[in-house]
């Protein structure tokens, strides 16, 4: 499965929408990769699989069994991505079985949009057209950052570029949009419908200007929420900036009548300087987190961060060969049940032993969700704010009778 990017990539758009010469400064950093991206694209390759053989590809089961075999071997491949690429094939059978009719359905689709970003373009997961909609759907198999659907810009460029590929072939009039993120906390399937024309004006007025200046690696540097995956997101001069600016922060400074010698200044700070901290404070943290993790990796390659150095972390103590040891434990007259703990397994690991179907009809009356700890969370978040529980509801049924 071939993945080559454009500089203008769908999946970095949240990034080069805001911050414009972002794209141009990666382009002079090397790129990487992790145990997690190369996970990532493995789940892809068996999900693509499954989802041609099913809908696409004429494929004999002694074809799809050796080439699932070949993936199977891949050192990172383990049981819950069978699992998890079954629960996303389930998902498309449920959208396609929707239709009268069967849809036109494709995988691994390059999509242009480069009509609105240069030379743009992507690859779409999972493409289904049925009557007036169009879907586009994203298989995530990260569960570190959780991904919204809403105004997700990647998806959205991909929505344009299907519709370069079939506008002209399908009235499409509606696009949904689809997260697929089967390891991440809390609703695996995200939807979000948007009509065409609004889409196409999105694309016009708001990501070709952008586009645009990105490609010619023209604007201001914009620190934001999109540093995350940044290439330079620890050397960026502009996120240093805006995380060494408390200084400035005026709440603190003192207002200009307290500047004025008018009032003294309060020597607690109110709530909504409280407020407005917190908002910095949090970026500084992170900031701070992709500073360690760039500092260690260029010394352990041999460079020199003053004032720091590599150091061997706390050591923990194990056993060479545990088998071994527990049976040199038990000659010795000690009961094996004492090296054991019985402990039950999770409800998400229950679920994966009896499978989805059995599981909710043995236990699913079982299941209840309780609210969850209260935690801090900018006004931003999508999130309702919290509750504080009602003991009364609990009762209510006996009160009023």
């Amino acid at each position: 499965m071939s993945r080559k990017h454009a500089l203008l990539t769908a999946s970095g758009a949240h990034r080069w929408l805001h911050c414009t010469p972002s794209a141009r400064l990666e382009e002079t950093l090397p790129d990487s990769t992790s145990t997690y991206a190369e996970e990532g694209t493995l789940a892809h390759s068996i999900a693509e699989l499954k989802v041609r053989k099913k809908f696409i590809e004429s494929m004999s089961t002694r074809s799809f069994n050796s080439k699932m075999k070949k993936l199977k071997a891949d050192p990172l491949y383990n049981q819950e991505m069978d699992s998890y690429t079954d629960d996303y094939l389930d998902y498309i059978t449920g959208v396609t079985m929707s239709y009268p009719t069967r849809p036109y359905i494709t995988v691994e689709r390059k999509l242009d949009f480069s009509r609105y970003a240069p030379e743009g373009f992507g690859t779409g997961d999972c493409i289904i057209i049925g009557g007036d909609t169009l879907h586009v759907i994203d298989f995530k198999y990260g569960k570190g950052v959780v991904v919204d659907v809403e105004d997700n810009p990647q998806l959205k460029l991909y929505g344009l570029g299907a519709i370069e590929a079939y506008g002209m072939i399908y009235n499409i009039k509606k696009i949904t949009l689809t997260i697929f993120q089967p390891r991440a906390n809390g609703n695996t399937v995200k939807e979000w419908t948007i009509d065409r024309d609004k889409l196409l004006d999105w694309g016009v007025f708001t990501v070709r200007p952008a586009a645009d200046a990105a490609f010619k690696g023209e604007g201001d540097y914009a620190p934001g929420d999109w540093c995350r995956f940044c290439r330079a997101k620890a050397q960026c001069r502009a996120r240093a900036k805006s995380n060494t600016a408390l200084e400035d922060f005026k709440g603190i400074n003192a207002p200009s009548k307290i500047e004025s010698g008018k009032f003294p200044a309060p020597t607690l700070l109110t709530d909504e300087e409280i407020g407005e901290v917190l908002k910095k404070a949090i970026d500084i943290e992170k900031w701070a987190a992709d500073l360690k993790e760039y500092a260690l990796s260029e010394i352990l390659t041999g460079k020199n961060i003053p004032g720091w150095k590599a150091v061997e972390g706390r050591s923990v103590r194990k056993f060479d060969d545990t088998d071994t040891a527990f049976s040199d434990i038990t000659r010795a007259g000690y009961d094996e049940a004492l090296l054991y703990e019985r402990k039950p397994l999770t409800l998400a690991k229950v679920e994966k032993v009896l499978g989805k179907a059995k599981f909710n009809e043995i236990v699913g009356s079982h299941i209840i969700t309780p609210p969850g700890k209260p935690t801090l969370a900018p006004e931003s978040d999508k999130r309702k704010p919290y509750a504080p529980h009602d003991a009364t509801s609990e009762f209510k049924d006996v009160i009023n009778n």
